[in-house]
């Protein structure tokens, strides 16, 4: 069940990837609206891998907080939006509120686990094999589109889209929302 899973969030995630890539960026409302919403929609993908992070680490017992794997992954998103020619620290600091609205959604997790006296999960997600693949194909889709974004946000279509989040997004925890979106403020 959870290869099943994981593999429908791959294909998943590839669908939006050529969808997103396959758009032109347009100054248009409507457009800058889809640009939002695709964005909220990959951010949304990203935090649905969350609970099986969480899994993965209530079976090894590993920390929720792992600042060397994060530090890693913010240099490799730090040398892949220069390729892009994204502003590199707007691209760090999007993601360090990604990993923070990770954690806090493991950490709920494992407080809720813990109260249940949750049992180890059978089968759990291999974090190395099954989740991280997943995370990495986001990695390139959201620096994609937050490029597209960035220029927008503070057009007031830009900014409705994001500040009125529906689907999947709007579904979770609003402290989770804020943090997932806390850089995608009009400077």
């Amino acid at each position: 069940m959870r290869k099943t899973l994981i593999k429908l969030i791959t294909s998943l995630c590839s669908v939006v990837f050529i969808v997103a890539c396959a758009q032109i960026p347009s100054t248009d409302s409507t457009a800058q609206t889809q640009q939002a919403q695709d964005l909220l929609s990959l951010i949304a993908q990203r935090l649905a891998v969350a609970p099986l992070v969480a899994q993965s680490k209530w079976n090894s017992g590993a920390a929720i907080n792992d600042p060397a794997r994060e530090q890693s992954i913010l240099v490799d998103v730090q040398k892949r939006a220069i390729a892009i020619e994204l502003d590199p620290q707007f691209a760090a600091a999007f993601f360090q509120t990604q990993f923070d609205a990770g954690k806090l959604i493991q950490s709920q997790l494992h407080q809720q686990w813990r109260l249940q006296k949750q049992t180890p999960f059978i089968p759990a997600p291999d974090l190395a094999k099954d989740v991280r693949p997943v995370l990495d194909g986001l990695t390139l889709q959201l620096l994609i589109k937050i490029k597209t974004v960035q220029a927008d946000l503070c057009k007031p279509e830009t900014k409705r889209a994001l500040n009125t989040a529906t689907g999947p997004l709007a579904q979770l925890n609003p402290e989770v929302s804020a943090i997932a979106l806390s850089t995608l403020q009009c400077p």
